[in-house]
């Protein structure tokens, strides 16, 4: 029997291009939507993808891009539009008879929520779940392992530092993306089984970003320690790698959360190894990937260069998310709460949800 073709949107994204890779070394038939052809695009083309360029917002060149696959991968873009997207991913869908969307969501993700990223997430999940004749899964990571933590990997590797926004003794059991891809593809190999399902994917321990940094000082031979670095400074050297600006703005208050133990809840959990047969990666495997890059090598020469790096962030253009929210007007809810605030996200994705006892997630968010 010929496997579905599968069409992945954000095909050279993190989780798009895992995605990507899992279906094609499975055997199944891949149509990757990009938005520009470049070096990435050529290597998912020499890997056996099918290519398309493909505006995620225009519903005429989603629908050209879903003529003749039967299942699809949604990974929400960071834009202040991203509803938008979705809508025209939705239309496309009805239009041509899709069968089933996996979507990438959000942990965090309800309607009072301060980030409207968070917010529209929520919306973007109803809509698809409503969409007739259509399955539809969820897969909703919180932080992963591999963005912010190992973003911060050349400090740790060359300067002992791990600087990061968020509290030290915050706790999270953060999955690869490799994981989050398993268990997109685990949903997207069996539509029925999956529909309506939502998925939370973590790694197999719960730690705190001190216990992270030591891990990372174990793994480069030397001590790494968590600093927490001021917001403005941690703007300005992201805005430097070319965060969207969406993407910032929301930070803040997935930070806020993060160290008022919202990650912490129903975690960590047995998703990646019920969906894929497979133990979740702990932390440390995770790190040697990262300590074997280029940019974690040990040379004076990535040392020299991650210093001077280090040493012009409060030089570089800063970023004000209060400004950028008001110059776009976004919407917010009557009441915005964080999500460990709010009664209904609680309900939802609390302990009885999870299956948690009530004192293990009581101890959680101590």
């Amino acid at each position: 029997m010929t496997n579905p073709k599968i069409l992945v949107n954000g095909a050279t994204g993190r989780t798009g291009g895992a995605v990507v890779a899992q279906l094609l070394a499975k055997g199944w038939p891949v149509r990757a939507a990009v938005r520009v052809q470049d070096t990435r695009s050529d290597l998912l083309q020499r890997r056996g993808a099918e290519v398309v360029v493909t505006d995620i917002f225009d519903p005429g060149q989603l629908t050209d891009a879903m003529r003749g696959v039967q299942r699809a991968y949604y990974c929400p873009p960071y834009h202040p539009l991203v509803i938008q997207s979705a809508v025209a991913f939705a239309d496309a869908a009805r239009e041509t008879g899709l069968e089933q969307i996996v979507g990438l969501s959000q942990w965090l993700a309800g309607p009072n929520h301060p980030a409207l990223m968070s917010r529209q997430h929520w919306l973007i999940d109803r809509m698809f779940a409503a969409l007739p004749g259509i399955a539809h899964t969820v897969v909703n990571p919180g932080f992963f392992a591999d963005s912010p933590y190992l973003e911060m990997m050349p400090f740790a590797a060359h300067l002992g530092v791990l600087p990061l926004p968020i509290a030290g003794e915050s706790r999270n059991a953060p999955p690869s993306v490799d994981d989050i891809a398993r268990v997109a593809v685990a949903a997207l190999a069996d539509p029925e089984r999956h529909a309506d399902k939502s998925y939370r994917p973590t790694g197999p321990e719960l730690l705190t970003v001190t216990e992270m940094a030591g891990i990372i000082g174990r793994v480069v031979g030397h001590t790494v320690r968590h600093v927490k670095s001021p917001l403005w400074l941690f703007y300005k050297g992201a805005k430097a790698l070319g965060a969207p600006p969406f993407l910032l703005s929301g930070l803040r208050y997935w930070g806020e959360d993060n160290d008022r133990g919202a990650f912490a809840v129903g975690a960590p959990n047995d998703t990646v190894r019920e969906l894929t047969g497979k133990e979740a990666e702990d932390f440390e495997t995770i790190v040697r990937r990262y300590a074997a890059l280029p940019a974690s090598r040990q040379s004076f020469r990535t040392r020299l260069t991650v210093l001077g790096r280090f040493l012009m962030l409060p030089l570089l253009p800063g970023f004000d998310p209060v400004a950028y929210e008001r110059m776009q007007e976004q919407p917010a809810p009557p009441t915005p709460r964080p999500a460990i605030e709010d009664a209904g996200w609680m309900a939802s994705h609390g302990a009885e949800h999870f299956g948690v006892p009530g004192n293990a997630l009581r101890q959680a968010l101590a």
